[in-house]
């Protein structure tokens, strides 16, 4: 499949509310409101075709690039490569498959996470503080627990809304994954207060940090 190709398929499974709500949630023009399981099913069906992704990511079209990380292969990237693919990142789906499907597939993830976790990019930061909740949740080996509870707590409250929710992320999972210091972790979220009146469909955990925790921890110990 060519890059024109997949456009046209794309662009013929748009729908104007999957735009219309895209849009809603921060996206850009460029895109056709594409169902995320149609975009499923063109990446099954193509496979893996890193150059094809790497060029449809270039077409900046949101659902072009949603699928050029579905085919693209992450060993392939440098980590040049792909600290340029997060600073074009301007939509958060788009943020999240890569961080999901590439970057933490990548081998040098732990020094991208390090990196990015400094950014002045907001979707940089994003990734890298999304790197490191999955640190703390799968292997947290090494990492400085208190010191990330230091930087949350001083620059979770300034840090831009696409940092923010993965700095979250990561004050949830220190206070699931480590008893000894969830009770700071639950202050902090009561101090801080983000996400407190989150909108949440029934039957889903908030992301407000206190109740995520108490709730994860409930079925733990269930």
């Amino acid at each position: 499949m060519t890059v024109e190709e997949a456009l046209t398929r794309l662009e013929s499974l748009g729908h104007e509310k999957v735009r219309a709500m895209n849009t809603k949630n921060g996206a850009h023009e460029n895109q056709f409101g594409v169902k995320m399981g149609d975009i499923r099913a063109i990446a099954n069906k193509i496979k893996v075709d890193h150059d094809l992704g790497l060029a449809l990511w270039d077409t900046g079209n949101i659902e072009a690039q949603l699928l050029g990380v579905l085919v693209m292969k992450p060993k392939l990237l440098s980590v040049a490569e792909v600290d340029r693919l997060v600073h074009s990142v301007n939509y958060f789906w788009v943020a999240d498959w890569l961080s999901s499907y590439i970057i933490k597939e990548h081998p040098q993830k732990e020094e991208l996470r390090e990196a990015w976790m400094d950014s002045d990019y907001p979707w940089a930061a994003r990734a890298g503080w999304s790197l490191t909740a999955g640190r703390v949740a799968r292997s947290p080996e090494g990492i400085d627990v208190v010191g990330l509870l230091d930087r949350i707590e001083s620059e979770m409250p300034t840090a831009p809304s696409e940092a923010q929710w993965t700095m979250n992320t990561t004050l949830a999972q220190i206070g699931i994954n480590f008893p000894e210091h969830r009770a700071r972790a639950l202050a902090i979220g009561e101090k801080l207060g983000i996400y407190r009146d989150y909108p949440v469909s029934k039957g889903c955990t908030s992301p407000f940090a206190p109740i995520w925790i108490n709730e994860m921890v409930s079925r733990q110990n269930k």
